[in-house]
């Protein structure tokens, strides 16, 4: 019989850590016991098998990590690409012709004072003609003598206020004031930019929930076919009288070092995808928010950890289980 348990343990290139627990169940002067340089021999061809298996178990969970975390960073960003494009909603308010510097004054404190507004600024007839040709107007120069643009006051609304009916209401005040001309804001793209991002936010979260699933089931895949190149060993380990804890806690530590590496790989890849992102795109700065991109790279770590740990030690109990003629 031990001579069988030896060739078997042979076959299976078990490493050394297993020798000294079977000495330690038979005695120091066991039989059974090999020599240091099989054992040297037995752990180095142990781990040149487990390397691929245990590389191929974090590039997957890596790449389903990255995966969620961009689909999380734009779950994340998505409120706020819609409140940056709600508080770049321009209301112009154009003024009546020689208006007097106090009156002007009066106006525009008049709307600096109400709630709605996030900035404002106050555009004379010369400021307005520049923008005027910036936006790629003719010069009217050669043709009449003066400026036909109207001194105007801009602002721009903060996101609670940015919906048709309220802007409607916002501009029955103004036009009701005595030196106002004209209210003008863009009511079609108000209407378009909060059904798009209703729409937009509902896509992302449907999108986020369904790759969470699909992440969880590659990864629990992942780590199962990783598991399977020991299941003799497991089984080995439990035959010698291994207790069930003894054989888990290597590979349980194996599997956080594993999930721990993989959160850490796909949020170092997220952050440099942000970065390249944010180079190119200008607006997405403005947006930046370092405390919620550290919560992301936290749960990708917190989801690699927890779900390799739980596939891991899920196949363990499984392999425990089965006969052993049901491994081969």
């Amino acid at each position: 019989m031990a001579k069988i348990l030896i060739v078997l343990l042979n076959e299976l290139f078990l490493p050394c850590p297993f020798w000294f627990y079977f000495q330690k169940l038979n005695g120091a002067n066991n039989p059974l016991i090999c020599k240091k340089s099989f054992m040297s021999q037995s752990a180095k061809s142990s781990i040149k098998k487990g390397k691929p298996s245990y590389f191929m178990s974090v590039l997957g969970v890596t790449l389903v990590l990255f995966l969620l975390g961009i689909v999380g960073w734009l779950v994340i960003n998505a409120t706020k690409i819609g409140d940056y494009f709600r508080e770049n909603v321009e209301v112009r308010v154009y003024l009546l012709p020689n208006l007097n510097p106090k009156d002007s004054t009066a106006l525009t404190n008049y709307i600096a004072a109400k709630p709605y507004v996030k900035t404002m600024r106050y555009v004379s007839k010369e400021e307005a003609q520049k923008i005027y040709m910036q936006d790629g107007g003719e010069d009217w120069g050669k043709v009449l003598d003066e400026n036909p643009l109207p001194d105007a006051v801009f602002f721009s609304l903060k996101r609670s206020y940015v919906n048709l009916d309220t802007l409607a209401v916002i501009k029955k005040d103004l036009e009701a004031q005595t030196y106002v001309t004209d209210v003008k804001y863009p009511e079609a793209l108000v209407g378009k930019l909060n059904q798009n991002i209703r729409i937009v936010s509902a896509v992302l979260l449907g999108l986020a929930i369904i790759i969470a699933l699909v992440v969880i089931f590659l990864i629990d895949n992942t780590i199962r076919l990783a598991m399977f190149s020991n299941r003799f060993l497991i089984k080995t380990m439990q035959m010698v009288g291994a207790t069930r804890q003894f054989i888990a806690k290597p590979l349980n530590t194996k599997a956080i070092i594993n999930g721990a590496i993989s959160g850490v790989i796909a949020s170092v890849l997220l952050y440099i995808i942000i970065l390249i992102l944010e180079g190119n795109i200008q607006w997405l700065k403005t947006i930046h928010d370092n405390g919620m991109l550290l919560l992301l790279f936290l749960t990708l770590i917190v989801l690699g950890v927890g779900i390799t740990l739980f596939s891991t030690n899920r196949s363990v109990v499984k392999y425990l289980k089965v006969k052993l003629d049901d491994l081969y």
